[in-house]
């Protein structure tokens, strides 16, 4: 019975082990972006955030004097 507690503790181990070393195989693979580019994406990222921003600002405040506009007549 000791025996096969034992067994299954070292099958668990190596099952971490195995698991934590495929983790590191798979992040060693990750291309990862220079500073320059990061910092293009991120601009270009706030550049549309802000574009949206506007444009759902301007879609909104047309439907809300169409409402009123509506409710007026």
């Amino acid at each position: 019975m000791a025996d096969n507690t034992q067994d299954t503790a070292v099958k668990t181990k190596e099952k971490k082990q195995s698991f934590w070393q495929g983790v590191k195989q798979e992040w060693q693979k990750i291309i990862w972006s220079t500073k320059d580019e990061l910092i293009k994406q991120t601009i270009l990222v706030l550049i549309i955030s802000i574009v949206m921003g506007v444009i759902i600002t301007v879609i909104d405040s047309a439907a809300l004097q169409l409402v009123n506009w509506l409710m007026a007549i």
